[in-house]
C-alpha cells in the first residue's frame, strides 16, 4: 500500500494524512469544497511547522512531506489508490454515501476502503459497497500525529487478508500500535471511555464538583495525564455526543445517554478545543 487516499481533511483527516505523508506514502486528500481543502492544508502546515520548531522534524523533511500531499475536491482522483481512509463527519448517512461513492470510483479490485469512525458499525458501510469484504475500520486517535493507537475493526464481512494488510501498514509503515476490535458499539476504547466522560459531565452538571476539581481528582488521584472535562474538550464535544448517541441508540445502555448539558453546548457551537471553547474557554 503506497497510494493512500483520505476523505475529509478536518481534524482527524488532516492528522491521518500527515501521518501517512510522514511515512513516505503518496497521499491525496479530498474534501467537499475549496474552503475545507484550504483549511486542511493550513492545519497540516501548522502541525508540521510546530514539529520543526520543536526539533522533531527538519525544515527539509517538512517540505518533502508537504510535497507528497495533494488536495482535491474531486473524489474521482482517488481512483488509483491502494487504500482510502474515510474521515468524514461522524454521521452514518454521510459515511455510507462516501463509501458508495468510493466503491464507484476506486478501480483497483484489491483496494481497501477503511473508516475512521469512532463507534459506528463497519458492516453498514461495507454493505453500501459492492466489495464488503474489502471494508475495514481503522480508528486513529486525536491528535493522529501524536497518539500511537489505531483500532483495527473487522466486520463479519471483512476478509482476513484485509485485516492483516491494514495492521501491517499501521504498525510497520506508520509506526502505530494496533489493537483488534470486533464490530461492536464503541469498539474497545470508546466503549470504556465514553461512559467515563459522560459521568464526569453529569457530575459537573449536577453541581457536585467543579470542572477543576473533577480534572484535578483524576490527574492527581488516578495518575491520568488529563482530566475528563479537559479530555472532552480535546476529543470534541460534538464527537463525544455523536458517539454517545450512536451507542445508546443501538444498545439502550443508560451509561451512554447524552447529558442535556452536553447536547446544549454542542447546540451552542461549543465543540471544545477545536472551536476555541468547550467546558474550558482558555483555548487560543
Amino acid at each position: 500500500m503506497q497510494l493512500i487516499g483520505v476523505v475529509g481533511c478536518g481534524l482527524m483527516g488532516s492528522g491521518i494524512a500527515e501521518v501517512a505523508a510522514k511515512a513516505g506514502l503518496d497521499v491525496i486528500v479530498r474534501d467537499i469544497n475549496e474552503q475545507a481543502v484550504d483549511a486542511g492544508r493550513a492545519r497540516i502546515g501548522k502541525s508540521l511547522n510546530r514539529a520543526v520548531e520543536r526539533g522533531k522534524l527538519t525544515a527539509e523533511r517538512r517540505d518533502a512531506v508537504l510535497s507528497s500531499l495533494r488536495f482535491t475536491t474531486d473524489i474521482s482522483e482517488l481512483a488509483d489508490r491502494d487504500l482510502v481512509i474515510e474521515a468524514a463527519s461522524e454521521n452514518e448517512e454521510i459515511k455510507k454515501s462516501v463509501f458508495a461513492d468510493l466503491d464507484a470510483v476506486v478501480t483497483k479490485p484489491d483496494a481497501v476502503l477503511a473508516s475512521n469512525t469512532s463507534s459506528m458499525p463497519i458492516v453498514r458501510f461495507a454493505k453500501a459497497t459492492s466489495r464488503p469484504e474489502r471494508v475495514v475500520g481503522m480508528h486513529f486517535f486525536n491528535p493522529a500525529p501524536v497518539q500511537p493507537l489505531v483500532e483495527i475493526v473487522s466486520s463479519v464481512l471483512t476478509a482476513p487478508d484485509v485485516v492483516d494488510a491494514v495492521r501491517s501498514l499501521a504498525e510497520d509503515v506508520l509506526g502505530k500500535v494496533t489493537i483488534s476490535a470486533q464490530d461492536r458499539p464503541g469498539f474497545i476504547v470508546n466503549a470504556l471511555l465514553v461512559p467515563y466522560l459522560l459521568s464526569a459531565i453529569r457530575m459537573y452538571e449536577s453541581g457536585a464538583a467543579s470542572l477543576e476539581d473533577i480534572d484535578a481528582g483524576m490527574v492527581n488521584g488516578c495518575a491520568h495525564p488529563m482530566g475528563p472535562m479537559r479530555l472532552n474538550d480535546l476529543v470534541g464535544l460534538d464527537t463525544t455526543l455523536a458517539i454517545a448517541k450512536s451507542v445508546h441508540a443501538e444498545t439502550g445502555d443508560p451509561a451512554y445517554a447524552p447529558p442535556v448539558l452536553l447536547s446544549r453546548m454542542v447546540d451552542a457551537g461549543f465543540h471544545g478545543k477545536k472551536a476555541g471553547r468547550g467546558f474550558y474557554n482558555d483555548y487560543s
